[in-house]
C-alpha cells in the first residue's frame, strides 16, 4: 500500500503536461539531476527547494543520460530505483524520468514557477535558463552542500 502511493508520484514523461494541469498547489518548484546515490547533500538541497513552493517536482536523468554525462560505469542505481527512492521522501510530490542531457524539453512541458539548481551552477550559464525565463519562470540557485556528492562516495568505496 505504501509502495503503491510512492509509485504514484512517478509521472511518465508523456503524461507530464497533462499531470501539471491537475496541480493546484502553487508555486511549483522543479529541480533535476542524476541522484545516483542518495545522500545528505541531496536531502538538504531538496528540502530547501521544497521550502520555496508548495509542490516539488524532480526530473531524474535516465540511465542512458547518466552514462553520457558521467561515464560508462554510471549510474550505480537504475533510473527506476532512483525515482522510487526520491519519491519516498515526504517533501517530494512528483518525479519524472527524462532521457535528454538537459531538462529543457520537460521544462517546456510543465513550466514550473521556480527552477532550482545547486550552488555549483551559475543561473545565466545554464542551458535551460532561457527556456525558464522565456515563459516567466524564475531560476534560483541554492547553496552547495560541501563534501557531499555521489562521486565522492563512489571514490571512497573504491578506496
Amino acid at each position: 500500500m505504501i509502495l503503491e502511493k510512492i509509485q504514484k508520484k512517478i509521472i511518465p514523461f508523456q503524461n507530464s503536461k497533462q499531470f501539471k494541469n491537475t496541480i493546484t498547489d502553487k508555486p511549483i518548484v522543479f529541480t533535476n539531476g542524476c541522484f545516483d546515490i542518495l545522500h545528505l547533500g541531496h536531502l538538504t538541497y531538496l528540502s530547501k527547494a521544497r521550502e520555496l513552493g508548495n509542490f516539488l517536482w524532480i526530473g531524474v536523468n535516465s540511465d542512458l543520460s547518466v552514462k553520457r554525462l558521467k561515464g560508462e560505469s554510471r549510474p550505480v542505481n537504475s533510473e527506476e530505483d532512483r525515482a522510487i527512492l526520491l519519491a519516498s521522501l515526504l517533501f517530494v510530490d512528483a518525479i519524472t524520468i527524462f532521457s535528454d542531457d538537459t531538462p529543457i524539453t520537460l521544462l517546456e512541458l510543465i513550466q514550473p514557477d521556480i527552477h532550482v539548481k545547486g550552488g555549483d551552477y551559475i543561473a545565466e550559464k545554464m542551458p535551460e535558463y532561457k527556456t525558464v525565463t522565456a515563459y516567466g519562470g524564475i531560476v534560483k540557485i541554492l547553496p552547495f552542500v560541501e563534501g557531499k556528492s555521489s562521486t565522492s562516495i563512489i571514490n571512497k568505496i573504491k578506496g
